[in-house]
């Protein structure tokens, strides 16, 4: 079996059939993208793996076990994380405490949460702004923030729901190389983008 698969799992919202049938799977160290327009129902999909609804139809497996219709919180505890499109931080925390809120989901010690958080922002480059308020932070440091905070849980498979979006090219290109160094720490990612002519349905690519 699969490190990870989907297998055919659809969900509908009255008469609006957001995701139909989908199926893929993944092996540990791939990088998949989910590439369609917006509306293809590609955050839905996330939605489903991620716990926050249940597919109507089909099943989602994750080493081994099956994970459909679990609790976020219990899928998040067995590696499986995700970002949003929209950073929501603390305001009000600092970077480095946004990071511990993550850290804290396997560790109850401040000590020790605050040296994994110390970990994230060296690995996401980061340490400079350890201490600023994440109110204050660019577009771009917040979704930095939101990746790292993910990266605080030790996840096996990391679901990036549009990282790059409104991203200029340098910032993008940064988050892009960013993702590999991830990949090559033993994480699978799964990546959602809605870079695609509208007249395409979503596709899916793997590297």
């Amino acid at each position: 079996m699969a490190f990870f698969e989907v297998k055919g799992i659809s969900k509908n919202f009255g008469g609006l059939k957001a995701v139909n049938n989908l199926s893929f799977s993944m092996e540990k160290g791939e990088i998949l993208g989910m590439i369609g327009p917006n509306g293809a129902g590609k955050t839905t999909a996330f939605n489903m793996i991620a716990g926050y609804f249940p597919p109507d139809e089909g099943e989602i497996f994750f080493n081994g076990e099956n994970i459909t219709g679990m609790r976020p919180w219990d899928i998040c505890h067995r590696g499986i994380v995700r970002t949003f499109q929209l950073s929501k931080p603390f305001g009000d925390l600092s970077v480095l405490e946004n990071i511990m809120v993550g850290a804290f989901h396997h560790q109850h010690n401040r000590v020790l949460t605050k040296a994994k958080a110390e970990e994230v922002l060296e690995f996401i480059d980061m340490v400079d702004k350890r201490y600023v308020e994440a109110h204050n932070l660019t577009v771009s440091d917040r979704k930095n923030l939101e990746l790292g905070r993910a990266l605080a849980t030790d996840p096996q498979l990391l679901l990036l729901d549009e990282v790059v979006a409104g991203a200029n090219p340098t910032e993008a290109q940064a988050m892009m190389h960013l993702i590999r160094k991830i990949r090559d720490k033993g994480i699978t990612i799964l990546i959602v983008e809605h870079n695609a002519p509208p007249t395409k349905p979503p596709a899916m690519k793997k590297c």
